[in-house]
């Protein structure tokens, strides 16, 4: 049953820079663009077979990057703060208090974490809407010639891309889930009869094999640059072979404890990590300035940024834009002109990390000593940091997101009793920004960058590690420690002295550092975890060294004696490592589910 719903929508565009041409019928648009096309009612539908021209194409491809949009949404598949933040030690939930978010709370305390509600149900809901779209225009790609469309082959690697990185994130999420390609069509009876695991197969590497697989697809098809800003390219196929490559490496057990290291996966990344490397100082590399990243004037503008998503607001569509609903929730609570709703703390732990000794470095075994409770005066005035802390975090009285006329006040913190003082700030913008849109909820436009260069050099850095090559990865990680030396320029308060006492030095094997492999693996997690602060990595690259269990728990050891809701935290190693299957997507496949272990 292949039927393509009709929905009247008005002036709709899908993002601010892809300039796509949509087809015109008699009684509608025929692009089901909007997340509130769900609730309405089809006004018609029309056989897709009778869709084959070039410009059918181009909407079929345009649909499912409409949807795709959605990919990082907190009401939809892989919202990043509270899916790879708040489940780690990066952040805090935030919000009004611990009642407050419908199931979050239960995430990151990993306490009575069950199988129903829709903050699981929705995003394998969704993720399998853009799936299907993706797989739809596939479908009518295979059929029409690239004599008549030449953009055909690009246009097929855009698509195995985004179906390929939605499965990639549902694997991280539920480990075992059904893969649905091209191929599969028919009744709604057959969809149900896949089932989310192979238990011909001996462990989870046949859905790897699959990711992996599509990926080097889409990079074999996709052209090196686009002409129109938006669309997948090349290096960002490349990127996520890399990726797959790398979580392939750390094999699981059924227990989800990583069993083997697997050396010729991670030198296989390592040829892809090259490609990317190779070409710095032409059309990829690190911008001078890491607030670049975070800075929506720099939407598309910067090397450093492989990959991102675009948003629009107050582009004639009926909701006001594509707006960027992943950060929907984290704006301050009514201060300086924001309204909604105060989610997204960083934790203090986070917090500390930041911190340097006298040496430059960071503190790896003292630095969750203390924290931003014993004061501001003792917190900051005692302690160097890396000024990577400024981008990430404003704390009462310092500039918010690099305005040195808007000191953030204490009351744009919704509740500090349960959550802290420390905002999250990376993915905020000013509050006069023409970028924001308030509709109950508060959210903003700025592009959320999903595969950056930086992060790049610290997969390789990781990559040369494991395979003893430590040395080898020391230049990459002093690359961007002195990147972050550098990103001072912004962080000024209104005299133009600096707002904190920012010192960072790089690793000088034989002067303030042992460089062996034990050293340099410390190192690059440690770096990790500094660079890519707040933005839902954390807990992911926690899954895929296998050390979840230690480090969570070892958070909560300290967290619980920082807030009291902490004190019921618990990680349990063999379940918490993945989310339970949503029990309506149980129900819904009649038996042909399996349920993850420890629910």
């Amino acid at each position: 049953m292949q039927l393509l719903v009709l929905t009247l929508l008005s002036k709709y565009k899908i993002m601010k820079s892809l300039k796509f041409t949509l087809l015109s019928f008699a009684f509608t648009l025929w692009l089901m663009g909007c997340t509130d096309a769900l609730d309405i009612a089809p006004k018609q539908v029309l056989d897709e077979s009778l869709l084959t021209k070039p410009e059918d194409m181009e909407g079929f491809v345009t649909a499912a990057y409409a949807r795709m949009t959605d990919i990082p949404s907190w009401d939809s598949p892989f919202a990043p703060w509270w899916s790879g933040s708040l489940r780690s030690d990066d952040s805090y939930k935030g919000g009004g208090g611990t009642w407050d978010g419908d199931g979050w709370a239960t995430m990151e305390t990993f306490v009575n974490v069950n199988p129903n509600g829709w903050p699981l149900d929705f995003p394998w809901y969704v993720s399998y809407q853009i799936i299907q779209r993706c797989n739809t225009a596939i479908q009518r790609l295979q059929i029409i010639s690239e004599e008549e469309f030449p953009q055909k082959n690009a246009r097929l690697g855009e698509m195995k891309f985004i179906r390929t990185f939605t499965h990639f994130r549902l694997k991280q999420f539920f480990k075992y889930m059904p893969y649905i390609d091209e191929t599969v069509v028919g009744t709604s009876a057959e969809f149900e009869a896949i089932p989310n695991r192979d238990r011909s197969q001996p462990n989870d590497q046949y859905l790897w094999e699959r990711i992996l697989a599509d990926f080097k697809d889409a990079e074999n098809l996709l052209p090196e640059t686009q002409p129109e800003k938006g669309r997948v390219d090349k290096n960002a196929a490349t990127a996520m072979v890399a990726r797959t490559l790398m979580f392939m490496a750390y094999e699981q057990d059924d227990r989800n404890a990583v069993v083997n290291i697997n050396k010729d996966r991670l030198a296989e990344a390592l040829v892809y990590l090259d490609k990317l490397t190779n070409q710095e100082g032409g059309k990829v590399g690190l911008q001078a300035d890491f607030a670049d990243n975070f800075d929506i004037n720099f939407d598309n503008k910067t090397k450093e940024s492989i990959w991102e998503i675009q948003y629009s607001i107050d582009d004639g569509s009926s909701t006001g834009g594509k707006i960027n609903r992943s950060e929907g929730l984290n704006h301050p609570f009514q201060w300086g002109g924001f309204q909604c709703c105060g989610f997204h703390q960083i934790s203090y732990s986070m917090g500390n990390a930041f911190k340097t000794g006298a040496d430059g470095l960071p503190l790896f075994d003292t630095y969750n000593q203390g924290s931003y409770a014993d004061g501001d005066a003792v917190f900051f005035g005692q302690h160097t940091f890396d000024p990577r802390f400024s981008h990430t975090a404003v704390a009462p009285g310092q500039p918010w997101k690099y305005k040195t006329d808007l000191l953030f006040e204490k009351s744009g913190i919704r509740n500090a009793a349960e959550y802290g003082y420390l905002k999250s700030v990376k993915e905020l913008v000013p509050p006069d920004c023409n970028c924001l849109l308030y509709d109950g909820w508060q959210f903003n436009s700025m592009n959320k960058r999903m595969i950056r260069y930086d992060e790049v050099l610290l997969w390789k850095a990781e990559v040369l590690i494991q395979l003893d090559r430590w040395n080898d990865a020391l230049p990459l990680i002093n690359k961007i420690r002195e990147r972050a030396a550098n990103s001072t320029k912004r962080l000024v308060m209104s005299d133009g002295k600096p707002i904190l006492n920012y010192k960072v030095e790089t690793y000088k094997p034989g002067v303030n550092c042992t460089w062996d492999k034990e050293f340099a693996w410390k190192a690059m997690q440690w770096e990790n975890r500094l660079e890519m602060a707040g933005e839902g990595r954390r807990f992911f690259d926690l899954q895929r060294w296998g050390i979840l269990e230690k480090t969570m728990n070892d958070y909560f050891a300290v967290e619980k004696n920082r807030f009291s809701w902490m004190s019921i935290a618990r990680f349990t190693a063999g379940r918490d490592e993945y989310f339970p299957i949503p029990q309506p997507q149980m129900n819904w496949a009649k038996g042909n589910y399996t349920q993850n272990v420890g629910y």
